[in-house]
């Protein structure tokens, strides 16, 4: 008679050692009641408020030129700009505009993403100088009316000046030239084409 194998039939299956696994818990409670792991505190990070850029992006300076980047990362072989804050490579100047006004890249220079609240004294300030600005300019395009009259004219003695003179060229080329006797030119009919009276 053939012995069956001891166990049930899904022996093929993982057993796990129940005991040991219960002693590693035991271990693992009793070190942490030692040294408690540093938990992530919920206190938010104090960032600052968002600010304008100091300084002008630059995206044609480096247009067409390669620059070695040190760092061995697989990115580095490709074309693009470098950020060099997030250490990352963007491929074209539109994706790394959009990188350097983007949270991550903000976040990483230590900047939110909220914006300082204007106050109201601030935007009336605002207001008049914008108003003064608006002033100057209105000031510096006045100017008078005579003299604007007369730039004008001038304007368009020119251009009847160049007109007429066009279409004295165009008669000049339909003209007949002086050695053409004036019986031949008659004949063919150019008697009659801007001719001197005499």
């Amino acid at each position: 008679m053939a012995t069956k194998p001891e166990g049930k039939a899904d022996n093929f299956r993982r057993t796990w050692d129940t005991d040991e696994y219960e002693k590693l818990a035991k271990e693992r409670l009793e070190n942490e009641d030692e040294e408690p792991a540093p938990k992530r505190s919920n206190v938010p990070i104090k960032r600052e408020l968002l600010k304008p850029r100091e300084h002008e992006v630059d995206l044609d300076s480096t247009l067409g030129k390669s620059v070695v980047i040190t760092k061995s990362t697989p990115t580095s072989q490709q074309g693009g700009y470098f950020c060099n804050v997030c250490d990352c490579i963007v491929k074209d100047s539109i994706n790394f505009l959009d990188h350097i006004n983007g949270k991550k890249h903000q976040r990483n220079l230590g900047m939110s993403m909220r914006v300082e609240r204007s106050s109201l004294d601030q935007v009336k300030k605002r207001f008049e100088l914008n108003k003064r600005k608006q002033e100057e300019e209105k000031k510096k395009k006045d100017y008078d009316f005579e003299a604007r009259m007369t730039e004008l004219k001038e304007e368009e003695e020119r251009q009847r000046e160049k007109r007429k003179e066009a279409r004295k060229q165009k008669k000049r080329k339909l003209e007949p030239e002086g050695d053409i006797d004036p019986e031949m030119a008659a004949m063919m009919g150019f008697s009659g084409f801007g001719g001197s009276k005499k």
